[in-house]
C-alpha cells in the first residue's frame, strides 16, 4: 500500500502514532452501552404527553427526525474527537544527529592595551592584534559544535565574558564584542587562568572501561601578548593547580617579538613563562607571529581536542491532540445550540 503513496506522505504516515493507543478501545463504548443496557420501560420517563394536533402545527415529523439525526451525529463526533484527543495523536520524527565530544574548553584571552598594536595582516590590510584574534577565534569556536565552551577575558582584572555553554554561536558573539579597556590595560595572566579553571568543573573525571582515568576532557586555551604584570596570583602556580585538577593548558604567545629578543622594548610577550605553564599542565605551547601562524595554531588545537562523533538522534514529537480537542469543543457547542432551539 505504501508504494502507491508519495514518498513524503508515506514517511509522514510511518512516523504517526498515538501516545496512549489503548484509549482508542473506548470508541465503541456507546454502541455497547446501547446494546447491553436495559431499555427504559414504556411510560416510565415521566414525560408530558402532548396531543399530536398541537405538535403538528409547530414542526413536522420529518423535521424532528432530521433534527434527531443531526444531534446523534454531533454526539458521535464529540465522543470520537474526545477519545482521539485523549489517545494523543502525534508525529515522531528523528532529529538530525549533532556532533558531541564531552569536552569542556575555556578560552582565556588577554585584552590588555598592547592588543591594540597594528602588526598583523588580515585580508591584505594591517590590523590590530585583537581584530586578527577575533577573526580566527570566532571561526575556531563555531567549529567546536558539540563542545561546552566559555570565554574569560583578562587585563587588570579577569571576568567571564561567556559562561561555559553548548551555544557556540553565543560564545563566538561574546568574543567578537570584546573591547580593549573594559577590564583595564595591564596583563593579569594568573588571574585570568585561575578564573578559567574555576569555571571548569573538575568533578567526576572520565574513566576508561578498566576504571583507569581517561585523558582529560577539560582544557584552557590561554592567549596573551604580554608578561604578567597585574593580578594576585603567579601564572606558574596556577598552572601547577591545573595539573592537579587534570586540566590541560594550551598557551598561545602572540606578537612578533618576545622577551628573549626584545632589546629593551616594552610590553612584549613572555614566551618562556607561557611555555612553562603549558608543560606543567601537560598541554602544549604555541608561538604566533602572524595571522597565518594564528590560523595554523587554531587548526592544531582543533585536531588535538578532536574526537567528536555524532550523538544518537533524539526523537522530535509534534502533538496533534489540540485539533481533535477543538473539534470536540465545537461539537459540544453545536449540541448546546440545537438544544436551545428546541
Amino acid at each position: 500500500m505504501s508504494g502507491l503513496l508519495p514518498a513524503w506522505l508515506a514517511a509522514q504516515l510511518s512516523a504517526f502514532d498515538f501516545a496512549v493507543p489503548w484509549i482508542m478501545l473506548a470508541l465503541p463504548l456507546p454502541l455497547l452501552a446501547a446494546r447491553l443496557l436495559p431499555a427504559e420501560p414504556e411510560g416510565g420517563s415521566g414525560a408530558l404527553l402532548v396531543p399530536g394536533t398541537l405538535v403538528g402545527t409547530a414542526r413536522s415529523g420529518a423535521d424532528l427526525a432530521a433534527r434527531g439525526r443531526r444531534r446523534a451525529a454531533l454526539v458521535w463526533i464529540l465522543w470520537a474527537a474526545l477519545v482521539i484527543a485523549l489517545a494523543g495523536p502525534r508525529l515522531v520524527m528523528p532529529a538530525a544527529a549533532l556532533p558531541a565530544s564531552g569536552r569542556e574548553i575555556m578560552i582565556a584571552m588577554d585584552l590588555s592595551g598592547s592588543m591594540e598594536r597594528r602588526d598583523f595582516a588580515l585580508d591584505g590590510e594591517t590590523v590590530n592584534r585583537l581584530t586578527a584574534v577575533k577573526r580566527v577565534g570566532t571561526d575556531f569556536i563555531r567549529r567546536r559544535a558539540g563542545d561546552r565552551i566559555g570565554l574569560v577575558i583578562f587585563a587588570d582584572q579577569a571576568y567571564v565574558a561567556a559562561a561555559p555553554s553548548f551555544d557556540t554561536a553565543a560564545v563566538a558573539r561574546a568574543l567578537d564584542e570584546a573591547t580593549i579597556g573594559i577590564s583595564g590595560r595591564s596583563t593579569g595572566i594568573g588571574d585570568g587562568l585561575g578564573l578559567a579553571l574555576r569555571r571548569l568543573d573538575p568533578k567526576d573525571p572520565a574513566t576508561n572501561g578498566d576504571g583507569a582515568a581517561a585523558p582529560s576532557a577539560k582544557a584552557v586555551i590561554l592567549l596573551s601578548d604580554g608578561a604578567n604584570n597585574a593580578g594576585q596570583t603567579a601564572p606558574k602556580d596556577v598552572a601547577a593547580l591545573a595539573k592537579e585538577l587534570g586540566i590541560k593548558i594550551y598557551t598561545i604567545a602572540l606578537g612578533p617579538r618576545d622577551m628573549a629578543d626584545a632589546d629593551g622594548e616594552q610590553d612584549v610577550v613572555d614566551t618562556e613563562t607561557l611555555r612553562d605553564m603549558a608543560q606543567a599542565s601537560g598541554g602544549e605551547a604555541f608561538r604566533v607571529r602572524t595571522t597565518d601562524d594564528l590560523v595554523r595554531v587554531a587548526d592544531a588545537i582543533d585536531r588535538l581536542e578532536g574526537g567528536r562523533a555524532l550523538a544518537p538522534p533524539l526523537p522530535l514529537r509534534r502533538d496533534f491532540w489540540p485539533w481533535p480537542a477543538a473539534l470536540a469543543l465545537a461539537a459540544a457547542a453545536a449540541l448546546l445550540a440545537t438544544r436551545r432551539g428546541v
